[in-house]
């Protein structure tokens, strides 16, 4: 719908040879963090938003409402980038409250087994030392 309506007022040819004006991407860098012996990754991003002049593309040539709809655009790509730095945070927290949760019922598993056994060996004994 932000298409109809930005090439109802520019031509799809202005709207074009704004966007293919643009070079310079934004720079995303991972890294990686480590708290309390779990490792989440780090993303980071610059050169999302620019300033009118750094867009690649003349001023004169285009419209308001092009530099709108740009400034919209950067300002959708850095919520994506944050969005996805959370959602990649969320699921290695997730990952290892699992691998938690599994060791400790293993350990409790582990536990249960080898009281049942003792008690099994004391009931075994006292049974023989009945006969």
């Amino acid at each position: 719908m932000g298409d109809l309506c930005l090439n109802t007022i520019e031509s799809s040819i202005s709207v074009k040879a704004a966007a293919f004006s643009v070079w310079e991407n934004p720079d995303i860098t991972l890294k990686s963090k480590n708290i309390m012996g779990v490792v989440f990754p780090e993303i980071e991003s610059t050169k999302v938003r620019k300033g009118i002049a750094d867009r690649g593309y003349g001023i004169i040539g285009t419209t308001p409402v092009i530099d709108d709809t740009t400034a919209t655009f950067e300002e959708l790509v850095e919520g994506m980038i944050k969005c996805v730095a959370r959602e990649t945070t969320t699921k290695c927290m997730l990952d290892e409250m699992e691998r938690e949760e599994l060791f400790r019922l293993k350990k409790i598993k582990a536990r249960s087994i080898s009281y049942f056994f003792s008690v099994a060996l004391i009931l075994n004994g006292q049974i023989l030392k009945e006969k």
